[in-house]
């Protein structure tokens, strides 16, 4: 069936407008609470990152969850891979992400994990989502759930993070900047480096509820390029408002996206012997790394857009490594979902083994140009009628075996997106342009 509440990505919207509001937190709490509840009172774990709303999002999931009779333990300010590591050691029932990642403040929205650290089946958030449409009620009284605080959640998560390289690596010496976007990872990732022996200037860091994500971190690394710079940093490192994308920046001050750095991971695993499957990347994935990828041997898949499209298609070819340009990047044999931090540790462990420098791990992979235009439609045209496939069979035969074209329907927006890639920057862009008009004319827009 049709989901009605949740997305691909848990529930996401703008504060106060429906349903990221407190009264329908309330009954989802409830909800899913009496989807996980017990005779045994297991626990749900409840976290979030910085974000001023999270507050009164808090309060009213606890206030559900405590009316199906399920006992809560708070995280406080967690990243949602943090919160996936919780969920897993600690046996919770589950654990729910307060969160609306690289979005601005005024948005929020929520997330599940899983007893196993993954997101939840489609299944479950459908019966949550019975629950919702259904009366609320609530447990005797003896039945009530509790509510507690975990005290030592970023401590375990620290630890955890740190054991996802070996001890024997010595990283004194490395100069690091991290951005943490003024979110979840500001009380944590400063240690995580520092703890492993590297020289870290922490920026991003005084989250006041209101500047998460504002000119910062994984979606805006411009400032960190500039820190690097003028430090002269070996690496910086940019994450976004919850932890599970990673951006990163070179001595040079380049930015390195999240194509090169599934690249750098799948050589160094690759020549350890340690990769195992294709690495899964999605339509928008350069295809700069899928050449490079081919060079060394190493199959890409392309799933659609989005981590969760891309942890099913590796978890379907029994790959470990995937992820995005954005910087979602999946590393199965270290966790269970996409983590910044764990990721940016990969590529620092790289790094000190092969002596060689960020900017010179990149170089494997050259990137193609790509470009990306929006066309407003009036109505959702067919992207496989004849006339529009004509039009892109057209640009791909200009291309040839060296571009790809890609169009695709927004879910969100009544949008066209067209991408066209190849190896000549102007000729790309005139062919998007080209294309873009064509779809305008075809869709009245």
């Amino acid at each position: 069936m049709a989901k009605k509440y949740f997305g691909t990505d848990g529930i996401r919207g703008k504060v106060g407008d429906h349903p990221i509001t407190a009264d329908f937190w309330l009954k989802l709490g409830w909800a899913a609470g009496k989807v996980f509840a017990n005779e045994n009172h297991d626990i749900v774990l409840v976290g979030k990152d910085t974000r001023i709303s999270g507050y009164m999002f808090e309060s009213a999931l606890e206030a559900g969850l405590t009316a199906a009779g399920v006992d809560t333990h708070l995280l406080g300010p967690m990243p949602t891979p943090g919160i996936a590591y919780l969920t897993r050691t600690l046996r919770a029932k589950a654990g729910i992400v307060i969160s609306a990642s690289h979005n601005p403040y005024y948005d929020n929205g929520v997330k599940f994990f899983s007893v196993q650290g993954t997101k939840l089946p489609d299944e479950i958030e459908e019966e949550i989502e019975r629950y919702i449409d259904s009366p609320m009620t609530t447990v005797e009284s003896a039945g009530l759930g509790k509510a507690k605080r975990v005290d030592d959640a970023a401590g375990r998560y620290i630890e955890f993070c740190k054991a996802s390289v070996p001890t024997k690596l010595d990283f004194e010496g490395l100069r690091v900047i991290v951005d943490c976007a003024q979110g979840a990872t500001y009380h944590i990732a400063p240690h995580v480096f520092s703890e492993i022996g590297a020289e870290v200037v922490a920026i991003g860091v005084e989250p006041n509820g209101l500047n998460i994500n504002e000119n910062c971190g994984a979606t805006k690394p411009q400032k960190l390029a500039e820190t690097v710079l003028a430090y002269r940093a070996d690496i910086g490192i940019a994450l976004d408002g919850d932890g599970d994308r990673l951006i990163m920046v070179d001595h040079k001050g380049e930015i390195v996206d999240g194509d090169e750095l599934v690249y750098i991971i799948a050589k160094s695993k690759l020549e350890a012997k340690e990769l195992s499957g294709p690495v899964v990347g999605t339509l928008m994935t350069n295809l700069g790394m899928e050449i490079a990828l081919k060079k060394l041997g190493v199959k890409l898949l392309r799933a659609q857009v989005g981590d969760r499209y891309v942890m099913e298609l590796l978890l379907e070819n029994k790959g470990i490594l995937g992820g995005e340009g954005s910087g979602h990047i999946i590393c199965l044999d270290k966790t269970t979902t996409g983590d910044g931090i764990i990721s940016a540790l990969q590529v620092m462990a790289e790094m000190q083994n092969s002596g060689r420098t960020l900017h010179e791990l990149k170089s494997g992979m050259t990137k193609y140009p790509q470009v990306l235009l929006n066309v407003k439609t009036k109505v959702k045209p067919d992207l496989n009628s004849d006339l529009i496939q004509n039009a892109v069979k057209d640009v791909e035969k200009k291309l040839g075996d060296t571009g790809r074209v890609l169009l695709r329907a927004s879910g969100t927006e009544p949008l066209i997106r067209v991408m066209v890639e190849g190896q000549y920057e102007d000729k790309v862009t005139a062919y998007a342009e080209q294309l873009a008009e064509q779809v305008r004319k075809l869709t009245g827009a």
